[in-house]
Parts: structure tokens; sequence; C-alpha cells
């Protein structure tokens, strides 16, 4: 039998041994089973309504720390619906630059529409204990057209407002969308279209489309480019707001040039002309019935009649109007 002082000794060790391991467990046949603190984050999905979406099939990916790191060890990934599993992963855990954690990072997808369920799973073993982390999104049906409305029309709205195309969030897939995404077609050299189709709900989730600055120098101005038939409001190199135009058919083109807005005319003219902003001569941004998807006009800069107080609005005395092909 030890002595008390020696009792005490091994008593101190042991409460040491404890304090130098706080997530270490003995196991049978002497091993160490570790008992992890796990982090898990899904990356390339987007936040909308303060939960996180997608859409079937396209891929995201769940990325994960565990700490400590114990060798040999893997976790499997799930992605369920209703309790069914519809995707399921095996990953290996692999040490960090200083081998402190464990890490993965695994790219999964839902086929289907609905609420999903992620699953991060490891079962225990004898170098880490078992664990279990649920995370939750929401896969959106990707279907929308003209009068529809839903979480995924909100989405592709707001996907459209950061890429700075001028568009009400509304929720309804409604006129002000149509143009939107008429002008993001013509910023990608697709044409003239208002319809949302795979292609284009591929090219807005990704990020796609960005407007070139040519004068930065301009300050706050606006540049027509009439090759894509589009008018963007800048600050500097920070585009604010696209809008689809109608420049100057071939018979009265719209005059090329570096100008400055030098009078202002709020509500109709007699010509017909809504909220117009004077740039040179007669020539003016302004909104007009009809604003076709080709230039029409005599040499205006015609957007769309619910576009014209916006842009009114945001234009002043003095700013610069450039336009070019």
């Amino acid at each position: 039998m030890p002595s008390k002082r020696w009792a005490t000794v091994l008593a101190t060790c042991a409460a040491a041994c404890a304090l130098s391991w706080p997530a270490v467990a003995s196991a049978s046949g002497g091993a160490h089973r570790v008992h992890p603190k796990v982090k898990v984050e899904l990356r390339g999905l987007f936040s909308l309504d303060g939960g996180l979406v997608t859409i079937p099939g396209r891929g995201f990916r769940v990325v994960g720390a565990v700490r400590p790191y114990a060798p040999g060890q893997f976790v499997r990934v799930r992605v369920l619906r209703k309790g069914k599993v519809l995707r399921a992963k095996r990953v290996r855990l692999h040490p960090g630059p200083k081998g402190v954690a464990g890490h993965f990072n695994v790219r999964v997808s839902s086929p289907v529409s609905g609420h999903v369920r992620i699953e991060v799973v490891h079962v225990r073993t004898r170098r880490m204990s078992a664990f279990f982390v649920p995370r939750k999104l929401e896969t959106l049906s990707p279907h929308a057209g003209f009068g529809s409305g839903g979480a995924f029309v909100r989405l592709i709205q707001r996907r459209l407002s950061l890429l700075h195309f001028y568009i009400p969030q509304t929720g309804t897939y409604d006129s002000g969308t149509g143009l939107a995404l008429d002008a993001y077609h013509r910023l990608l050299g697709w044409g003239t279209s208002q319809t949302l189709d795979s292609r284009t709900i591929d090219a807005l989730l990704s990020g796609r489309g960005v407007f070139h600055v040519r004068f930065p120098g301009h300050g706050r101005h606006a540049e027509g480019d009439l090759g894509h038939q589009l008018l963007a409001l800048i600050k500097g190199n920070h585009v604010y707001w696209i809008f689809p135009i109608s420049s100057g058919k071939p018979s009265t083109p719209t005059i090329l040039g570096d100008y400055q807005i030098y009078d202002r005319e709020p509500g109709y003219n007699s010509e017909g002309m809504y909220y117009s902003d004077f740039f040179i001569r007669g020539y003016a941004i302004h909104g007009y019935d009809p604003a076709p998807d080709y230039p029409a006009s005599h040499g205006c800069i015609r957007l769309p009649i619910v576009d014209a107080i916006p842009a009114f609005n945001w234009l002043a005395l003095g700013d610069w109007v450039d336009t070019y092909y």
C-alpha cells in the first residue's frame, strides 16, 4: 500500500495530467479518446430572410474543423430531406498547419427542393468520441415567370440588385424584374430578353456580369454604353444603378462624347419626354413610352417610364454624361 505522501503525489500528478489534456479520456487498451470541439460552416449558399438558401443541383461546401486532431479519423457528411438520406460522403480529417485541429472540406448538393438538413457525423472510435452536428437550409425551386412571387423571386431580385441593376425589391416577378433581366442579358451580350432561364439563373447566382467604368475621373456621372444599350449611374469607380435604354436610331444617332447636364425638367414636356436631364442642345436622358429594346429615339437616351424618376432623382446639374460604343 502506498504511503499517504505517495498517495498525495499520485493524486497531484493525476490532476496535472487532467489539466494538460482537457479533452482526453482513457479508453480500453490504454488508448486515449479525444472529446473534440467541432465547428461546421456551409459555404457557397445565399442568405435570404435570415436563412441559407440555394437551388437543386447547385453545389456548396461543408467545411469543418475538429479540435484536437486525432489521426486516422473520418466524418460522414449527409444531405437529408424529410429524414431520407439524399447524399452521403465519407471524408477524412486532415491535420492543419500546426497539427492542432483536423479539417475537412467537401462539396455536396441537394437534388430536390424543400427544407434540407445537413449532418456531420463521427462514429466513436478508440481515438475520438462520437459527435453529431446538424445544419439546415432551404433549397428553392428555380421556376418563376411574370406574376409569380416567393423566396426564389426575392433571391433573383437580390442578386440583380447586388450586380447594380435598378430593381425595386417587390418580391414579385413584375415589369421592374423584367427590365432588370433585360439589362442583365444586354450586359452579358446575350441579346434582349426578360425571361429567367436556367443559363441566366446560373450566371446570376455565380455573380457574373460587371459593368466596366470608362470614366472614373468624372466622379458622379452617367455613362451611356450604346453598344450594349445601357445607362449606368456611377460615382468614381462605383456603379450605382444600371438601366436598359433605347438610344438614337441609325438616321438620328445619339451624339458621342463627354458632356455635362445643363438643364433639368421634371414631369412631361410637350414632346412627351418624362423627367429630362439635358446634356447638350436637345439631347437628354429621359423617360419615354415606348423605350424599346433597340435604338429607336431621335438621338436622346430613352429610359422606360418606370425608370425615369429614379434616374432623375440621382442625377444633378453639372454631372458628366459620357456616351460611347
